[in-house]
């Protein structure tokens, strides 16, 4: 390792942009993103479920309706397709114990809407909400059905939760004006966007000049859902569901179901999109646009999906002809996170005030900045704050499947090592020889069985199966701070096959510029499943700020700079490697000796358990708890240093607790 960079020899140059905002700061007399600055929402994607038997829940009736169905019988009928493929088809839909079905819709007489639900569903079944004297959506026959000689409505569960809170309050006893002007606002909030619910923040909350903001934001979302879940009821009683077979469910889940990915198994990417993206009917002004949008999402990450295997030939990870190729339709949007956004009034009145383009210069150059600092710290909240377990076969250990969209998260070389070190962590392993899947199911099941191989388990196994970081390349960095280098990446990543440029971007802590959202923040997208909606969400929501506070700080002071944390493909693997590496529970990574990122140097001068790499010669292997402690005791210094560690002592000794092992993790 080299000698390490002490902290106070690092340039403090500053920038103009970052002098310009320093200035703004200082008069005003605040510190972004800490005490009564620092504002906070939170996004919660929920899994649903519908219990029921087959011949009553939505799903199955829709499938056993659609022509897809119906063409593939009279195929197989005709000898075309194997037997096989129609009987499995048939076994899930018949054969299912528990009878729960995932991300089903659910259908109800539609004379059970009374007259301000009905209302609602009529408006958001317009092609333009702006317009109401304009043209229905073209798709709006497919929520409607005809059942016992009347008309029945068909709606995911995302949708139903706004139906059910326009129908309680229409009631008779509901009917204060107060409770209705209420209601209208919250629906706003019940977004309908990936295959499950999205519902953000009813009340944005903040922190105080004694306390930080984290005790708050658990409080709202903990009765958020507790608020969703009498919905949900009300919609089960209300509606008739549970008269008519149906039962609905609602809960936090982070990983798609497994019984979700054997039907995705089983029919083609089109009626997959079909049965479970979400239409989108509440949240957006043009609803069957955005569904369109879905679409695309849903498309690219396939076909990205598929282009990964060229990319492990490249890095030699695969080496022969022998794979198993992934699925030609993924199931990553039905990943569910928790999103935490901070935002700051200062920065926000400042970046607002200066609407034109040297307000926007200021921000963007900021904030490229702050993200890259921010980076280097979430591998203290993976795992720790919220995990998302998950236990992979011996069967299932072919790169191709298990490395999911991390060809397209970090260079051939980190890959390289991560897939190397995985494998020695993994139970792959017999009298010294280490054995991996060879592709025919029997076989490898078979082997695992003889063998006692086991596979691994993984602690969020949600951060590899969804594209949660774009990486740049050489002339296009997503974070070098200039305005539009991210359109410039993404219109690079389009013509490599990995994106499209017309969807957004894909970042773990991202930026919420003033001019487009109304604030100056960040959103926090790393999170999978909290142990609770408490304590253990209350330190997320604290630590985040923390962390984004000090780096804002660091920004403004000129103490960490662009030139410092370098943008180049390999240094931006070189940070983001951490991140996975304690998703998938590694104990080690390898780091260059001679790295040019000053930030990360910085952090890893206080790494004990480190030494020179005998097999990369060149690099340091670093512990990754031992990288998360130096993390810890960097944010613990600096906050000390300027006077705020009383405001987050709790946090800090809890995670220092949780990492050496005396408190439990997420």
């Amino acid at each position: 390792m080299t000698v390490p960079l002490p902290a106070d020899t690092l340039p403090a140059r500053k920038e103009n942009a970052a002098a310009l905002c320093q200035d703004q700061l200082a008069r005003a007399g605040v510190e972004p993103f800490l005490g009564a600055d620092v504002s906070v929402g939170v996004e919660n994607e929920f899994q649903v479920a519908v219990e029921g038997r087959a011949a009553e829940v939505d799903l199955v009736q829709t499938i056993l309706g659609s022509r897809y169905y119906r063409n593939l019988t009279r195929r197989t009928g005709r000898g075309d397709l194997a037997p096989h493929m129609l009987g499995e088809l048939d076994a899930f839909l018949e054969g299912r114990r528990p009878r729960v079905w995932e991300n089903s819709w659910v259908r109800f007489p539609r004379r059970l809407l009374g007259e301000h639900a009905g209302s609602i569903l009529a408006h958001d079944l317009l092609a333009d909400k702006s317009h109401p004297e304009g043209p229905m959506r073209g798709d709006t026959d497919r929520f409607f059905l005809s059942q016992g000689g009347e008309q029945w409505l068909r709606i995911p569960v995302s949708y139903l939760l706004k139906l059910a809170l326009a129908e309680a309050v229409d009631r008779p006893e509901s009917q204060a004006p107060l409770l209705r002007q209420t209601a209208v606002r919250v629906m706003t909030h019940l977004i309908s966007d990936n295959s499950s619910p999205e519902v953000i923040s009813f009340v944005v909350v903040g922190g105080t000049a004694e306390t930080p903001p984290g005790r708050e934001a658990a409080r709202e979302t903990s009765r958020r859902f507790f608020f969703l879940q009498l919905l949900v009821e009300f919609a089960n009683r209300a509606f008739g569901l549970r008269q008519h077979g149906q039962t609905c469910r609602m809960y936090l889940a982070p990983n798609p179901p497994a019984r979700q990915k054997q039907l995705n198994d089983l029919i083609s990417d089109q009626f997959y999109r079909e049965l479970f993206l979400n239409p989108c009917l509440s949240g957006w002004p043009r609803g069957e646009a955005k569904r369109t949008y879905m679409d695309l999402c849903h498309r690219v990450l396939s076909r990205s999906q598929l282009n990964t295997i060229a990319k492990l030939r490249e890095a030699g990870i695969i080496v022969n002809n022998l794979v198993v190729l992934p699925n030609t339709s993924s199931t990553s949007l039905a990943n569910n996170g928790t999103h935490i956004t901070l935002g700051s009034r200062a920065l926000s009145r400042l970046f607002l005030a200066q609407a034109g383009a040297g307000g926007r210069t200021c921000e963007k150059r900021l904030g490229d900045l702050v993200i890259k600092i921010v980076e280097h710290f979430l591998p203290l909240f993976v795992a720790t704050c919220s995990a998302a377990p998950h236990r992979l076969a011996f069967s299932d250990f072919h790169p191709e499947k298990v490395l999911g969209y991390l060809p397209h998260e970090l260079d051939y070389t980190h890959l390289r090592m991560l897939w190397r070190r995985w494998k020695k962590k993994a139970d792959l392993r017999f009298c010294g020889h280490s054995f991996t899947p060879v592709g025919p199911v029997w076989l490898d099941r078979l082997t695992s069985r003889l063998l006692g191989l086991r596979g691994d388990a993984l602690p969020d196994v949600r951060l590899l199966d969804y594209l949660v970081a774009l990486q740049g390349t050489e002339e296009s960095p997503a974070l070098n701070g200039v305005e539009g280098n991210q359109e410039r990446l993404k219109h690079d990543l389009t013509e490599m096959g990995v994106f499209d440029s017309r969807m957004a971007i894909y970042l773990p802590y991202r930026m919420r510029a003033a001019a487009a959202y109304g604030f100056s923040g960040f959103e926090g997208r790393h999170y999978s499943l909290f142990a609770d909606l408490g304590a253990g969400l209350a330190r997320a929501v604290n630590l985040q700020a923390l962390v984004t506070a000090l780096a804002y700080r660091w920004a403004i002071n000129g103490t960490i700079t662009h030139a410092q944390i370098p943008d180049d493909p390999h240094t931006e693997s070189e940070r983001r490697q951490i991140f996975f590496a304690a998703a998938i529970g590694l104990p080690t990574v390898f780091v260059r000796a001679d790295t040019r990122n000053l930030m990360l140097r910085r952090i890893l001068e206080r790494v004990e358990e480190q030494r020179p790499s005998r097999r990369y010669r060149g690099h340091v292997r670093i512990q990754v708890d031992a990288y998360r402690r130096a993390c810890l005791t960097v944010l613990a210094q600096e906050a000390e240093r300027a006077g705020w560690a009383g405001h987050f002592r709790a946090e800090l000794e809890t995670m220092a607790a949780m990492l050496a092992g005396s408190e439990p993790t997420a």
